[in-house]
C-alpha cells in the first residue's frame, strides 16, 4: 500500500513508446484505436510449442544507433533509450541545459538484458567460457537499462529499477512520482521496458500453460476478457512518460498531457503465478490507489486493465472491479492488440490511459467476441468509445502476487 502523500500535483509532460502497435506516440495511438491485433507467427521460435508473439517491427536499430554502439546494447537497453528520447523530446527539454543533478531514471522490467544472457551462456557450452563476451555484465543485468538512460542524457540523480514482474511500469511511475513530491528530483525519466521474446522465456511460459496455444490463428490468441480466451501472446515493448511537478511545468509553459493523482501497490502473499481467488490484494492496491489520489470509485471513468486474456486473471480482475468501481467506468484492454509486455506492459499502457484521457476516447478490446458471463463491468469492444473522461485507472499486476496501481487524471 502507498504511503499518505501531500497530494502534490505531479504532470505527465512527455510520452515516449516504442511497442508491436508502432514506433513512437502517434503510430501506436493509431494501432491501439484500431482493435488490429499484432501477434503473428514468429520465426526465430520456431520449433518450439508456441511460435507466436508480438514484436516490435517497426523498430529498425540501424537507424537509431550506430554499429559501434549497437552491438554493446541488449535489445531491451535499445527499446528503453529510443522511448526515453521521444519522451525527453516530446516534453521540451534539452539533456544540454537541465541541471543533469535533479533529474532521476525509474525504469521497470521484468527479464532485463535476457537475450544477451542466453546468447553467452550457449555460446560458453558450445565454445567454452574463455569466449564469453567481458560485456556480459554491462549488457544483461536489469539495471543497466536505467544507467544507460542516464548515461545517454546526463541524469545524475537517483537511479533506480524496479523489478515487480509484470506491475514493474505502475512501480516504476508510482516511485517517481514519490521522488518529485519529497523535493528529491525535478524531473524523473519514468516507465518500462522489456524484449523477452527469447526461446527459454517463451519455453518455460509455455510449460507453465501462460501462453495461448491459438499457434494457427495467432491474430485472434490474445483475447481479453472473451469466453474463448486461453492464455496470453508475448510482447517486447518500451514506454517512457516525463514526470514533473505541475507547478514547475506550469512555470516553463510546457504541454500537461494528463496528471498522476495517485498510486496503490500490494502484495497477494498468496501464490506464485496464481492470483488470489478473490483478488483481496488487487482490490487492497486499486483501493490504495484511489485513497491516495482523493477520489473515490465513482470517480473513475475509464480503466486501462491489466486484462492479460488468461482465464484467471481477467475473472478476478473484473471482479474486483465491479466490486470497488461499479460498472460505469469504460473499460478496455489494450493486450488484445499489443500482447503481453511482461516488465513494460504498464509503462505503455500508463501511456494509452494518458492519450485516452487527452482525447477523449477509451481505445477497444481487440477479439472480444464473446465476453464472458462472469465478467459483468463495460468492457470496451469493435470499436473505440467516445466519452468526457476525467479520472482513469491503469492497473498492472504480476506474477508473485505483485499488484500496482495508477490513477490519472486529464491534463
Amino acid at each position: 500500500m502507498s504511503a499518505p502523500t501531500s497530494r502534490q500535483e505531479i504532470a505527465v509532460t512527455g510520452l515516449g513508446l516504442v511497442s508491436p502497435a508502432g514506433l513512437g506516440v502517434g503510430p501506436n495511438w493509431e494501432r491501439v484505436l484500431s482493435g488490429e491485433s499484432t501477434a503473428a507467427k514468429d520465426p526465430q521460435l520456431e520449433g518450439l510449442p508456441v511460435d507466436i508473439s508480438c514484436r516490435a517491427g517497426a523498430y529498425e536499430p540501424e537507424a537509431h544507433f550506430e554499429t559501434s554502439k549497437l552491438w554493446k546494447l541488449d535489445r531491451v537497453t535499445q527499446l528503453a533509450l529510443v522511448a526515453a528520447r521521444e519522451a525527453v523530446s516530446d516534453a521540451g527539454l534539452d539533456p544540454e541545459t537541465w541541471d543533469g543533478a535533479r533529474v532521476g531514471v525509474v525504469l521497470g522490467t521484468s527479464m532485463g538484458g535476457m537475450a544477451s544472457l542466453e546468447a553467452e551462456h550457449r555460446k560458453m557450452l558450445e565454445e567454452g567460457a574463455a569466449w564469453i563476451s567481458p560485456l556480459v555484465w554491462v549488457m544483461a543485468p536489469v539495471n543497466m537499462i536505467a544507467a544507460y538512460v542516464a548515461i545517454e542524457l546526463g541524469a545524475k540523480g537517483p537511479n533506480l529499477v524496479t523489478a515487480t514482474a509484470c506491475a514493474s511500469g505502475p512501480t516504476a511511475v508510482g516511485t517517481a512520482r514519490q521522488l518529485l513530491a519529497s523535493g528529491a528530483c525535478d524531473i524523473v525519466i519514468a516507465g518500462g521496458a522489456d524484449a523477452p521474446i527469447t526461446t527459454m522465456t517463451m519455453a518455460g511460459l509455455a510449460q507453465m500453460g501462460a501462453l495461448s496455444r491459438r499457434t494457427g490463428e495467432p491474430a485472434a490468441a490474445s483475447r481479453p476478457f472473451d469466453a474463448a480466451r486461453d492464455g496470453m501472446v508475448v510482447a517486447e515493448a518500451a514506454g517512457v512518460l516525463v514526470l514533473e511537478r505541475l507547478e514547475d511545468a506550469t512555470a516553463r509553459r510546457a504541454r500537461v498531457r494528463a496528471k498522476v493523482l495517485g498510486y496503490g501497490a500490494s502484495a497477494d502473499a498468496h501464490h506464485p503465478s496464481a492470483p488470489h481467488p478473490e483478488g483481496e490484494g488487487v482490490e487492497r492496491a486499486l483501493r490504495a490507489a484511489l485513497a491516495d489520489a482523493g477520489v473515490g470509485g465513482g470517480d473513475i471513468d475509464h480503466v486501462n486493465a491489466h486484462g492479460s486474456s488468461t482465464p484467471l486473471n481477467d475473472v478476478t480482475e473484473a471482479r474486483v472491479l465491479r466490486r470497488v468501481l461499479g460498472d460505469r467506468p469504460l473499460v478496455t484492454s489494450t493486450k488484445g492488440v499489443t500482447g503481453h509486455a511482461l516488465g513494460a506492459a504498464g509503462a505503455i499502457e500508463a501511456a494509452y490511459t494518458v492519450l485516452a484521457l487527452e482525447h477523449g476516447v477509451v481505445p477497444p478490446t481487440a477479439n472480444l467476441d464473446s465476453q464472458d458471463q462472469q465478467i459483468e463491468v463495460d468492457v470496451v469492444a469493435k470499436a473505440p468509445r467516445q466519452a468526457p473522461l476525467e479520472v482513469a485507472a491503469s492497473n498492472s499486476f504480476g506474477f508473485g502476487g505483485q499488484n500496482g496501481v495508477l490513477i490519472m487524471g486529464r491534463g
